[in-house]
């Protein structure tokens, strides 16, 4: 007869009957596929009805959460820093930008699905001896099974190409998303593997995840949750995900821990001894490369304390990309008629390949570069000077055919980040004159500054120009030394403009003013140095880039160093 603590874990987890296992960030690697259909299905959110749905800020779970859903509302892709990393599934995306809406998470699965469909089949095991752990696992008497938000359509294939369909034998069970009614995290997955095992839910089934979502859903099931943490997250990072009753029973650097948990139980408790069957320990899986920031950062750079600070208007203070961009692609195909096709730069002489590219699409198609399009980083005035140079006359054919048919758009304009008008403010609670510089039309600008956050934002700014204030617009001077004009101030290097742009940055240098990047698009340091590469042809280069106002805040607080 057996002993009452023979399934009993030496330091308190019940025996696994069962194990369950995520898919996807798991057992398997299809981030190739998966993030390829994510960045397909992101730019779909607003004919989807979706951006309404995402969460306010200030509902989201943690910053990094917040930031997420920040970036999705403006940009419609996920955060350069999840694609560099490549350690977040999409349920987990889903989860953190949708919430508990679960009609929301429903359309947005079935449209990844749909994107999906083009990419799937590009599996690998996620790390070395996956197939050897299983069949350990079997040999102990476990039962095992998939349990995962995929559609069967993806799982079956997945399983019957990867390793030449040697996995297909390996699991008692699969349970995939259209084998439920709800996704993950809700429990239904895990009772439906239950159910097909003919178990009891319990402690004796153990849910194997590398995701929030997956803890959560093992936790709202009532069986252990075990997270593996093959993405190589730091410890404090997993401890600060969860609240106590979402916490994992175990967390697994790899699945040679899954066989250190199962043989620290008794000698007798399986089918055979652990030893016995245990495979040669394989490697853990490799941690991602970590993203490079911007050497541009406040925390060295030694500035002038500011006494006039200029801002950028659009895609700094507020967003205004959804009507800018469909301006944009009204007018491309009127370059013909008003005579600018033969006016472009050729491509070799734009200031990058990738600018190069543009200006050739631009050129063959009349419409923009579908990545430009999809990654909505770039304002239509640095579209009008990579496609036109110093061609003043053509820029300004082009900005007049740009608000033609801009006002067909304009209007819907939401501040960039939470609490802009407070930083704002505060700004001027310190004494410091606060301005805009915008390339807009004081046509738009005005009803825009009138209609921002419901009330306006007239009373934050002591001084406005607009585009059509000054002959000549960004990126020359002439609108940064009319506002310092206005302000009886003179120019200098305690005059800070921020800016998204390049043409932003080539203004304030060429006036004499402190040029302050805002990376709110989070460009990485690469394409930072690309866009401005600090050469005789192009010299002009930020004196400190900031990734959003709370680094900016900070920067402001932190100059010591009054003006001369």
């Amino acid at each position: 007869m057996q002993s009452d603590d023979r399934g009993l874990h030496e330091t308190g987890l019940t025996l696994p009957r069962a194990l369950l296992f995520d898919w996807h960030g798991t057992l398997v690697d299809t981030h190739d596929a998966m993030f390829s259909a994510m960045e397909e299905m992101l730019p779909q959110l607003e004919d989807l009805g979706l951006v309404d749905q995402l969460l306010p800020e200030e509902q989201c779970n943690t910053p990094e959460d917040a930031r997420l859903v920040r970036y999705i509302r403006i940009f419609r892709r996920l955060h350069p820093r999840i694609l560099a990393e490549r350690r977040v599934s999409r349920t987990d995306i889903f989860n953190a930008i949708f919430g508990d809406n679960r009609d929301a998470k429903s359309i947005a699965h079935h449209a990844y699905n749909q994107c999906y469909r083009q990419y799937f089949g590009q599996v690998k095991p996620f790390q070395e001896g996956v197939q050897a752990y299983m069949e350990a696992c079997r040999k102990l008497g476990i039962k095992l099974v998939v349990a995962t938000n995929r559609n069967r359509e993806f799982l079956d294939t997945e399983l019957a190409t990867l390793e030449e369909g040697r996995w297909r034998d390996l699991f008692d069970a699969t349970v995939c998303a259209d084998d439920v009614v709800h996704y993950k995290p809700d429990p239904e997955m895990i009772y439906s593997a239950a159910q097909k095992l003919g178990m009891p839910v319990g402690k004796d089934i153990w849910y194997v995840g590398d995701g929030y979502t997956d803890m959560v859903t093992a936790n709202n099931a009532g069986v252990t949750p075990i997270f593996y943490n093959g993405a190589a997250w730091e410890t404090e990072r997993i401890a600060g995900w969860f609240r106590r009753q979402d916490r994992p029973a175990r967390v697994l650097e790899s699945f040679e821990s899954l066989m250190d948990e199962l043989a620290a139980f008794p000698g007798d408790t399986f089918a055979c001894e652990v030893a016995d069957v245990r495979p040669p320990a394989y490697p853990p899986p490799q941690p991602p490369e970590r993203r490079v920031e911007p050497d541009w950062h406040p925390a060295v750079a030694k500035l002038i304390r500011p006494q006039v600070i200029l801002f950028d208007w659009h895609a700094t203070l507020v967003d205004t990309l959804d009507a800018m961009y469909h301006a944009v692609d009204d007018m491309l195909p009127e370059f013909h008629a008003l005579g600018l096709m033969g006016r472009m730069l050729e491509p070799e002489d734009s200031k990058t390949p990738e600018d190069a590219k543009l200006v050739a699409y631009v050129r063959e198609f009349a419409r923009l570069h579908p990545k430009v399009r999809a990654d909505r980083k770039i304002s239509r005035t640095d579209i009008f000077e990579v496609l036109f140079g110093e061609d003043q006359d053509a820029k300004d054919i082009a900005h007049a055919a740009f608000n033609r048919h801009y006002r067909n758009h304009y209007g819907t304009v939401d501040a960039f980040e939470p609490k802009v008008s407070d930083m704002l403010a505060s700004l001027r609670n310190l004494g410091i004159r606060v301005g805009v510089i915008t390339n807009r039309d004081r046509e738009f600008f005005e009803h825009e500054l009138a209609a921002v956050e419901g009330t306006g934002w007239r009373h934050l700014f002591d001084t406005e120009v607009c585009g059509d204030d000054t002959p000549l617009r960004k990126p020359h001077p002439d609108q940064l030394i009319l506002a310092a004009e206005k302000l009886d101030y003179p120019v200098g290097p305690s005059i800070w403009y921020v800016g998204d742009s390049t043409t932003d940055i080539i203004a304030a240098k060429r006036a004499g003013v402190t040029g302050v990047f805002f990376n709110g698009a989070l460009w990485d340091l690469p394409w930072l140095h690309s866009i401005f590469p600090g050469t005789h042809g192009h010299p002009h280069k930020p004196d400190v880039v900031v990734n959003d106002f709370s680094e900016f805040w900070a920067l402001v607080l932190a100059c010591e160093v009054g003006p001369p």
